[in-house]
């Protein structure tokens, strides 16, 4: 693990610190889902839950409770099973959450209807995500229900429920040194994997065969998940945003766009690159690609501590309006086009999302209803793009069908901004001499 133990104690006591006095926090673990009949897909944790325990079984809940006398930090999960363990994996049970994990108190997750009443009776305040997974919401309220049916024998039960998502996801927006360098490593991983796309297409390929290279690139590096499903979209493919079938072949002429990133350690790359299938930009795409390009670094010069999260989304729509003008793809004054948002047209998304260990990752967008300051510590997204819809009969033929997105992860700094993913070729210069030196060493 790269996130040590002493880390996520740290991220517990954070927690605790903000909670107010006699309260209880819980924190379910992710359920295993069924993916058909009796087999379920790879099991991920909850990312709240493992941000506080980096443990990733299923079945299991945590506690904490600042200032109980016999331990804060308390974990039910599952006892170990020999049997159990033959079929299916190494548990840590009780004892290993103890060990391994920090637990000051760890009990069986069978026993826990019996145990977590007891913990709850006499606090007055739950922090508790309600609402985010209503088999849990029941069986939290089952809990204090049976406090409830023992008031006139003197139980205490709690009186008021408050958001634990607030505190926890704005705890976790800032990252650590220690997540900034997983955090890259997976931009690494993630770049690598582009590469190998772009190396490996030609026309004739398919989509699928674009996303298991890029695939195989994160398995190899120990990153055995995507963050998300692959897009590997080409031609007209490009302009569905969350185009996933990755199914057709990808032909001469066309542009393919890839937006896929690895998941390393519970913590998410995201990485959009879009380059021509032949390795030679046309016309059509050589300008639209440098108005989304440009967009982009137009939209990261304004990334530094004080800006604020609308800033460089602003600047993308001002550039890519200007651009799209210039090609004549819209008409009129450019402050009228952004206000009545012509622009929506060609660019319906925003420049980008924070990012985590979700790749939308927790944490508002706004404070007090104005928009959130940037800050050091905070990793974000920059991807503007430019889609015309294969039916979209209001421009010449020739532009149709170009779907282009550039994609970058940046972290804030003190002094401005640091991309962790810029490995990957994206002037057009760079993309082209790269496939022509992949198509050089296979004979093309």
């Amino acid at each position: 693990m790269r996130i040590t133990k002493a880390e996520f104690t740290r991220r517990r006591k954070a927690l605790m610190e903000v909670m107010e006095p006699d309260s209880i926090a819980i924190v379910p673990a992710a359920p295993e889902r069924i993916r058909s009949r009796d087999t379920e897909y790879p099991y991920r944790q909850d990312s709240d839950f493992f941000y506080l325990t980096g443990f990733s079984e299923p079945e299991a809940v945590l506690a904490l409770i600042p200032g109980r006398e016999h331990g804060e930090f308390v974990l039910f999960c599952r006892d170990r099973d020999p049997e159990r363990e033959t079929w299916d994996g190494y548990r840590a049970g009780p004892e290993g959450a103890c060990h391994e994990y920090g637990a000051d108190d760890a009990f069986p997750f069978d026993d826990i209807d019996d145990i977590l009443p007891g913990l709850l009776e006499g606090r007055e305040r739950v922090y508790y995500a309600m609402g985010k997974d209503a088999r849990f919401d029941r069986q939290v309220m089952e809990w204090v229900n049976t406090i409830r049916a023992k008031v006139r024998s003197g139980a205490t039960p709690p009186g008021e429920f408050l958001d634990l998502s607030h505190f926890l996801h704005d705890q976790r927006l800032y990252k650590s040194a220690a997540e900034v360098r997983v955090m890259a490593e997976a931009g690494e991983i993630s770049a690598r994997a582009h590469v190998r796309a772009m190396r490996y297409c030609q026309p004739g390929v398919m989509e699928y065969q674009l996303e298991a290279e890029i695939l195989h690139e994160f398995a190899m590096a120990g990153a055995r998940q995507p963050a998300y499903s692959s897009i590997v979209g080409g031609g007209k493919n490009g302009c569905i945003l969350h185009y996933i079938d990755n199914s057709a072949p990808l032909k001469d002429g066309d542009l393919v766009l890839i937006d896929a990133g690895c998941e390393l350690e519970g913590y998410a790359a995201d990485i959009t690159r879009t380059f021509p299938v032949s390795g030679t930009f046309n016309p059509e795409q050589r300008a639209l690609y440098e108005i989304v390009l440009a967009a982009q670094e137009a939209a990261m010069a304004t990334l530094k501590p004080g800006a604020h999260w609308n800033e460089p989304h602003e600047v993308s729509v001002r550039a890519i309006t200007q651009g799209l003008m210039t090609l004549g793809l819209l008409q009129g004054e450019l402050d009228t086009l952004i206000e009545e948002g012509a622009y929506r047209r060609f660019y319906m998304h925003r420049i980008g999302h924070w990012l985590g260990m979700d790749v939308h990752d927790v944490g508002d967008y706004k404070v007090g209803g104005q928009w959130r300051v940037l800050e050091p510590g905070m990793v974000m997204t920059v991807e503007p793009g430019i889609y015309i819809a294969p039916d979209e009969q209001q421009v010449a033929k020739k532009w149709r069908g170009i779907g282009i997105r550039i994609e970058d992860d940046v972290l804030i700094t003190k002094d401005g901004y640091q991309i962790l993913t810029d490995q990957v070729p994206k002037t057009i210069d760079a993309i082209e001499a790269l496939m022509a030196q992949a198509a050089s060493a296979r004979g093309a």
